[in-house]
């Protein structure tokens, strides 16, 4: 399971958006053709004038314990596989806080 690693000073998280969900949470991890592994994550919002994205990262950061600031989209944003940054310094508590993530449904 290998959708977060180490990047710049903070982590690179991969994930699978399902916008226009039933319920907003965690969906396990999702591995693509090309054997990448992403986080999957429903929200109820709509993809619409980047409604779920917003849902998106508010819901990151509730889990993660951090300011919504501090989580950038830097690839995706139209897409549903997205890679975002987590702008936080690595420590022993986001690895496993960002790695319980994956074991989520």
């Amino acid at each position: 399971m290998t959708f977060y690693e180490p990047y710049k000073s903070g982590y690179l998280l991969r994930i699978k958006l399902a916008p226009n969900a039933n319920g907003c949470g965690l969906r396990g991890v999702w591995q693509g053709a090309d054997n990448t592994d992403y986080l999957k994550i429903a929200v109820n919002a709509v993809p619409e004038k980047g409604k779920a994205n917003k849902e998106l990262i508010k819901f990151l950061a509730k889990q993660l314990k951090l300011p919504t600031g501090n989580i950038e989209i830097i690839s995706g944003a139209t897409d549903h596989l997205k890679k975002l940054y987590l702008n936080t310094p690595p420590t022993e508590e986001k690895n496993a806080l960002i790695a319980a993530l994956g074991q989520g449904e």
